[in-house]
């Protein structure tokens, strides 16, 4: 009979050998600090002398109550987040939250929208389920589409209500490559969508009424949902939301009104230290300005690549571009992949290529691919 007792016997293996890490510019999920993978590591068997892994305790356990509650105060710390917001670590990913935000504020009222690329035209198309439900209006403030979504509109053409419950907006456009640097100036509460941005440069949260993102990008794995949403927009939900789409029910539970994505709240966790420890959100957006521009010069001083945004809503979290004979895309990348260059494939509503640059993105990985794309360039155009 086999004793469970008996603890695995791991001498002699390579599990903490130093990884092979190759220049991953996935969308997301996204790559990670690979000092966060290898703690994770470590960690995995037996998290601090326990006994267990984290993904096998109890989220009402002390230990994990106090993994959670640790990970939330760095995140505040790192975004400076007063205590007029409440702080959620939910499921569904930011999609989800294109269904609940009408859920929570519409409120039979009147509800702005600016659609500047594919997912704000998501959350678009899914808030006017419940306007033909008759539970508000969503207004069409200004479409970025007769442009491919290489602009945002000027705000000279914006159809702003005069009293709408609020203003929603994706602030970085992952698809597309296209950011909006400074909060719209309205009168309603600001509601942003900020998956591919978040903790990528400094932002004053108080701006804003809320705040989500999906985790996969600059915080940590899939699963995990980031909420940062002003206290005294709470209490507003319609009849029909969901227990578990409530923010107000969520934030008196303490985002666990049921079991959370424990591991990659815990993760999330790892990486806010992380950051913490590069210098905060100020000295990681000063590398991810400069990571930036070192790729838009590359593109720009070329005629054998393309970038289409407008300079002043260039992201620098996402960068598609495209090579002049498009025929030539195919051996780009798979010989960017045989130089260790994972993952440039654009997606497939814009085609060409795409290099998500996220946090965990250092600005070697950017500088190989730089130097691939001028020896491709020799090579080729």
């Amino acid at each position: 009979m086999t004793d469970h007792t008996t603890p695995l016997d791991l001498a002699g293996s390579n599990h903490f050998e130093a990884p092979k890490r190759l220049a991953n510019f996935c969308a997301g999920p996204a790559t990670m600090p690979t000092s966060v993978l290898l703690k994770a590591q470590a960690d995995m068997p037996d998290w601090q002398g326990r006994g267990l892994s984290v993904m096998e305790m109890s989220h009402r356990s002390p230990d994990y109550v106090d993994i959670s509650q640790k990970a939330e105060a760095s995140l505040r710390r790192l975004m400076d987040i007063s205590d007029d917001y409440e702080v959620l670590f939910l499921q569904g990913g930011a999609s989800l939250q294109f269904s609940a935000i009408p859920l929570n504020f519409l409120a039979g009222g009147q509800a702005d929208y600016l659609d500047t690329g594919a997912w704000s035209s998501k959350a678009i198309k899914e808030a006017r389920r419940y306007e033909a439900l008759g539970l508000g209006k969503i207004n069409l403030v200004a479409s970025g589409k007769d442009s491919n979504y290489t602009q945002v509109p000027s705000r000279d053409d914006w159809q702003v209500s005069e009293s709408a419950n609020y203003f929603h907006y994706c602030a970085n456009e992952t698809i597309h490559g296209l950011q909006i640097f400074e909060p719209p100036k309205v009168n309603a509460p600001l509601i942003a969508d900020m998956s591919s941005c978040i903790l990528s440069e400094p932002i004053d949260v108080s701006q804003f009424g809320m705040i989500y993102a999906g985790a996969q990008k600059n915080i940590g794995p899939a699963g995990l949902l980031i909420v940062i949403v002003r206290k005294d927009l709470l209490g507003r939900a319609s009849e029909w939301c969901p227990m578990l789409l409530n923010y107000q029910h969520q934030a008196e539970k303490e985002s666990m009104s049921n079991t959370p994505a424990t591991y990659s709240w815990y993760l999330a966790g790892l990486v806010f230290d992380w950051l913490e420890e590069q210098g905060g959100v100020a000295a990681i957006g000063e590398i991810n300005r400069k990571k930036a521009a070192l790729l838009y010069q590359t593109i720009d001083d070329s005629s054998f690549y393309h970038n289409p945004v407008a300079h002043p809503n260039r992201s620098i979290m996402n960068v598609p571009f495209t090579l002049t004979d498009s025929s030539l895309d195919k051996a780009f990348l798979q010989q960017a992949e045989q130089a260790g260059l994972l993952n440039l494939k654009g997606h497939r509503d814009v085609g060409g290529m795409r290099a998500s640059i996220y946090n965990a993105v250092s600005l070697d990985w950017v500088q190989q691919l730089v130097d691939f794309m001028l020896d491709f360039e020799r090579r080729h155009g």
